[in-house]
């Protein structure tokens, strides 16, 4: 009897663990554009990077805290301004280089370097200025940097550790190397056996032989071979696609509540855009833009078009970007009474179901937003309907995402824009080429040469004074009072945070998918396929 016991225990034991081997599949909606980790901007290419690169630190993305990668530890030796890594011993590339750090100072140098055009490396020069590395001893490296960067640990996810003196292709230094691209059809990524990592229990990690990252533009079709088994993981899934997933495999769908994007709306208060001079007044004016914010009935917007599969909003920061978020920032009720109260106090006034303003212009304007997404044609729609009971009138106007793109950042020939902003950078020195008025993302008036008002120009200075700040509870008071100031005047009409929603098959062991890219596979060295007909395939 003892002994079926413990056979029965050790078989238990052995089904708990994770299985090495096999092949994970997962549809990409288009090509890397790059596999040059310091280029990659676009989301295919990032997943490449994450799953291949090494970095000294990671940003773990279920508790956004920073955690030791090529680094074992870090110490700030002058606050804002030097820090210093101790590098992991035996780290190797997939060639069997060792790791030294010549590669790290050779990788930042290279990331920083305005010639590279590096997303990650621009976004640090932006904000820390000139960054310096030099070697402290045989295992370690110190940074510097021209301005004060606070945290600086959490800047180093982005910035992917090469070879000394190499070119792209690069070996790699994550979980996985890249083995075969076939274009149009797949990217191979391949175990890497020199990762060196292991789990708890002594294992070495990954678990996978290999994943497959499959070129599928059809997100119809990426559906119906996750139902099908052919697809293990399914990442930023629609509402509607959500719901069918959900309808037809109740246990794969998953939704991660509020993700960190955002949809927006705003008025183009840019002085030199053709805009007619009387429109100009109504965008600049705080009161119109509150106004219109209170109109909107963002509940509607969160039942009709997402299904209940997104949170309204008012602040620039999702409540999923857990420490900087204000949550005293929050959306009030759509209240079109309250609404007009605001306008009337501007000089508007509705008269025959028309609204006009204090010279007697009929408020009309149009809505641009990218032709073909259903969800934001839905939601301009809404909008229009809603700001009907003002007396405004709103056409919607669709276009082509170049020709968007175009109007919003050359041309300014637009009056208002409907978008969205998806965000993979929880520190606000991500956002400071949003909130300077100098900056080209500043979108409703853009490029500033001196701030245009008085509430912008106290956003730059708190803006400023929190990425020199060292004291992470100043940071957070500045960064809180710029929340409440986008908030009362309105630049961008924030109107909802979409949420994160994915599918996960039955067959992936150690799925612990999470709101911050890339959602299924942040963990992928620790994912593993089950037993069964399906998984051993």
């Amino acid at each position: 009897m003892k002994r079926l016991i413990l056979l029965a225990f050790l078989a238990a034991a052995a089904l708990a663990q994770p299985r090495s081997g096999g092949e994970l599949r997962v549809a990409i909606q288009a090509e890397p554009r790059t596999l040059d980790p310091h280029l990659a901007s676009d989301e295919p290419s990032e997943i490449v990077r994450y799953l291949t690169a090494g970095a000294l630190v990671r940003m773990n993305r279920k508790t956004q805290a920073p955690e030791p990668d090529l680094a074992v530890s870090w110490k700030i030796v002058a606050p804002g301004r030097r820090i210093r890594f101790e590098l992991r011993p035996g780290a190797s590339f997939d060639t069997g280089k060792a790791v030294t750090p010549q590669d790290v100072c050779y990788s930042f140098v290279r990331a920083t370097d305005p010639k590279t055009d590096s997303p990650n490396g621009e976004a640090l020069r932006g904000v820390a200025g000139a960054v310096t590395c030099a070697p402290a001893g045989a295992g370690a490296v110190e940074l510097a940097f021209e301005k004060p960067l606070p945290q600086p640990e959490r800047w180093m996810d982005g910035i992917a550790v090469v070879p000394a003196g190499s070119q792209p292709p690069f070996p790699a230094l994550g979980p996985f190397r890249v083995a075969e691209v076939k274009p149009g059809v797949h990217v191979l990524l391949a175990r890497n056996p020199k990762y060196g990592r292991k789990d708890a229990g002594g294992r070495p990690l990954p678990y996978l032989d290999s994943i497959r990252l499959e070129i599928q533009r059809n997100r119809d079709f990426e559906l119906m071979r996750f139902r099908r088994g052919e697809l293990h993981l399914v990442n930023n899934l629609d509402a509607e696609s959500f719901d069918r997933v959900r309808a037809a495999q109740p246990q794969a769908a998953r939704n991660l509540g509020v993700s960190l994007d955002t949809e927006q709306l705003w008025f183009n208060q840019v002085p030199a855009s053709p805009v007619a001079a009387h429109k100009k007044a109504w965008f600049q004016s705080r009161a119109f833009r509150a106004a219109v914010s209170r109109a909107i009935r963002r509940d509607d917007m969160v039942k009709v078009v997402y299904r209940g599969q997104a949170s309204p909003a008012l602040s620039p920061v999702s409540p999923a970007n857990r420490f900087w978020h204000n949550g005293k920032v929050t959306p009030p009720p759509a209240d079109a009474t309250e609404a007009l109260k605001l306008l009337a106090a501007e000089g508007f006034r509705l008269a025959g179901g028309v609204l006009r303003d204090r010279t007697g212009q009929p408020v009309e304007f149009s809505i641009i937003t990218n032709a073909g997404n259903k969800s934001r044609e839905r939601m301009a729609a809404l909008i229009q309907q809603d700001l009907t009971e003002l007396g405004m009138r709103v056409t919607l106007a669709p276009l082509d995402f170049p020709s968007l793109i175009d109007r919003i950042t050359k041309s300014f020939d637009y009056e208002a824009c409907l978008l969205g902003l998806i965000s993979s950078e929880l520190d606000p020195n991500g956002q400071m080429n949003v909130w300077l008025s100098s900056a080209p993302n500043h979108q409703w008036n853009p490029n500033q040469k001196q701030p245009a008002t008085a509430w912008e120009a106290e956003v730059d200075k708190l803006m400023q004074a929190q990425a020199a700040e060292a004291d992470l509870k100043a940071r957070k008071r500045a960064f809180d009072r710029v929340q409440e100031i986008a908030a009362e005047q309105a630049p961008f009409i924030y109107l909802l945070n979409r949420h994160a929603l994915v599918a996960v098959s039955e067959e992936v062991g150690n799925a612990d998918p999470v709101v911050l890219r890339p959602q299924t596979m942040w963990n992928a060295e620790r994912l593993y396929l089950k037993a069964g007909p399906r998984a051993a395939r």
